[in-house]
C-alpha cells in the first residue's frame, strides 16, 4: 500500500462529551474517583489543543449509560479507507459500539463489522507506517485480533498481531508513535522486540504512564505530569504540547483513548 501522506497526519477526529457518569469509570488499579469537573476540564483542553494542531473536531452527546464513553477509540477503529466496528473487551463497554455506528456511517463510506465472536479495543491498536500492530491483552482476544486483522487488510492495510507485556491494559498504554521511523516505549514493551524495526525511545523509569503520547500532525502530546519524558522529547527536537491528564489517568485512560482520528479526503 502506498502512503501519500504521514499515517499521524489527520484533519478530522471524532470525540464524546464526558457523562457525569465518567467518575464510575472502569480502572484496575484504584487511585480514588476522578471529579466530572476534572474530567470535564481535560477534555475540553483536549478539543482546543486538537483545533490548534489544525484538526476539525466532531462532538458527540455524552452517553450517561456508559462511564467509559468518553473513550471512541476502543469501540471503533478508523481510517482515510473506512471505518471497522469493534467489540469492546470490557462487558460493560459493549454497548458504546452500537451508539457510535450511525455517525461512522454518516461520516464513512466503507463501515465494517467485526465478524465473529472475538474481542478488539481500539487502544490496543497502533498504526505505522509498516504496519497496523494489534496487540494481544485481556481487552483484545486472539479470535477479535485475527478477525480485525482480516478487515484492516480488506481496507487495504497491512495487519500485524503481537503480544502486550503482562499486566499492562491496553498495547497503546506502553507505547505511540513519533514519527514515521521513531515509536516512544516503556522499557517492557521494547524488551519483547515489537519495535526492532523502529528507532525506539524509552520512557524515563517511573513515567512509564507517559508512553500513551499522541502525534498529532506536526505535535506530540504528552501528558504534564511527566515532566523527564517532556524534556527528552523536547531536547530530540519534538514539538511537544503537554496536556493535563490527571482526571482521566485514574480510570486507566490516556491521550489517545479520547478520539479517533483519520484524514478525510475532499
Amino acid at each position: 500500500m502506498s502512503q501519500a501522506r504521514s499515517v499521524f497526519q489527520f484533519n478530522s477526529i471524532i470525540v464524546r462529551e464526558p457523562s457525569r457518569s465518567v467518575v464510575n469509570g472502569l480502572r484496575a488499579d484504584d487511585r480514588g474517583n476522578p471529579t466530572y469537573e476534572g474530567v470535564k476540564s481535560e477534555h475540553d483542553a483536549y478539543i482546543a489543543a486538537m483545533r490548534d494542531a489544525g484538526v476539525e473536531v466532531t462532538i458527540l452527546p455524552a452517553l450517561e449509560a456508559f462511564p467509559d464513553s468518553i473513550f471512541v477509540e476502543d469501540p471503533a477503529l478508523v481510517f482515510t479507507e473506512g471505518a471497522i466496528l469493534l467489540r469492546p473487551g470490557a462487558e460493560s463497554r459493549v454497548g458504546e459500539t452500537a451508539e457510535i455506528t450511525p455517525t461512522l456511517r454518516d461520516m464513512f463510506e466503507t463501515v465494517l463489522d467485526l465478524p465473529g465472536s472475538g474481542f478488539a479495543d481500539g487502544g490496543d491498536v497502533l498504526t505505522t507506517p509498516k504496519s497496523v500492530m494489534i496487540g494481544l491483552s485481556a481487552r483484545t482476544d486472539k479470535v477479535g485480533a485475527e478477525a480485525l486483522s482480516a478487515c484492516i487488510e480488506k481496507l487495504g492495510r497491512k495487519a500485524e498481531i503481537v503480544a502486550t507485556p503482562e499486566g499492562v491494559l491496553h498495547f497503546k498504554t506502553d507505547c505511540s508513535l513519533l514519527d514515521d521511523e521513531s515509536v516512544l516505549s516503556t522499557a517492557r514493551l521494547a524488551r519483547s522486540g515489537v519495535f526492532k524495526d523502529f528507532k525506539q525511545i524509552i520512557i524515563p523509569e517511573g513515567e512509564e504512564p507517559a508512553a500513551n503520547a499522541l502525534r498529532v500532525n506536526d505535535v506530540v502530546m504528552v501528558g504534564s505530569d511527566f515532566p523527564r519524558t517532556i524534556e527528552m522529547l523536547d531536547k530530540l527536537g519534538y514539538k511537544v504540547v503537554p496536556m493535563k491528564t490527571t482526571q482521566i489517568g485514574k480510570i486507566d485512560a490516556g491521550l489517545s483513548c479520547m478520539s479517533l482520528r483519520w484524514y478525510r479526503n475532499g
